[in-house]
């Protein structure tokens, strides 16, 4: 007499399921019967230490090249030479601000140029796909911050060159002053969109070790 199938019974060849409704991964056995859970990357800093260090040299030596930008674009301001030998701002002597806001050009035309540095090393940094983390975040928003101080320095001495003041000027001569940086604010622009550019693309990335292990 044939034995009939007990009712309930899993299938012979049927893989049991394990425990907590985890799916073993492909390669391992049947009898898996613990939750399966993927190692969490731990943040690398010993290895990227040399590399950040690459990064933020790098970055700081644009400076240079944000520097030569700002003093081919920044404008001038027109003065005169006051009776006393000293120059006097043209809108003093002619009623109109027009001159005066050049000042105000000046800072807009260095932030500007640090905004677009600072995205371009954000992004730049990113696709250092096997480099991708923290240290190497810091290193690129350190070396922003350098840059911005060394572009600051050689733009104004490279703006001054520019605009030299002969020493035989006379009364009622009109001059052109270097464009000057009066205020330190615009330092944190490039390191400021540095870290935001990195920022986002980590948190579009969503991946726990930010796709570095695909590089």
């Amino acid at each position: 007499m044939a034995e009939r199938p007990v009712q309930g019974a899993a299938p012979p060849h049927a893989e049991p399921a394990a425990a907590n409704g985890a799916v073993p991964p492909a390669g391992y056995p049947a009898y898996f019967s613990f939750p399966w859970r993927p190692e969490r990357p731990k943040v690398v800093i010993k290895a990227d230490l040399l590399p950040a260090v690459s990064v933020l040299s790098t970055v700081s030596l644009l400076g240079l090249a944000v520097g030569w930008l700002w003093s081919m674009l920044a404008p001038a301001q027109r003065m005169i030479i006051g009776q006393d030998g000293k120059p006097v701002v043209l809108a003093a002597v002619t009623g109109t601000q027009a001159e005066s806001f050049h000042r105000f050009d000046d800072l807009v035309v260095f932030t500007l140029l640090g905004l677009g540095a600072g995205l371009f090393t954000g992004l730049a940094v990113w696709f250092l796909r096997e480099r991708r983390g923290p240290v190497i975040m810091i290193a690129a928003v350190l070396g922003s911050t350098l840059g911005g101080w060394l572009a600051v320095q050689v733009g104004v001495a490279w703006a001054e060159g520019r605009y030299p003041v002969s020493g035989d000027v006379k009364v009622l001569d009109v001059i052109l002053k270097a464009p000057q940086l009066e205020s330190g604010w615009i330092l944190l622009a490039w390191p400021l969109t540095t870290a935001l550019a990195y920022g986002v693309m980590a948190a579009w990335n969503s991946m726990d070790d930010l796709g570095r292990r695909l590089g």
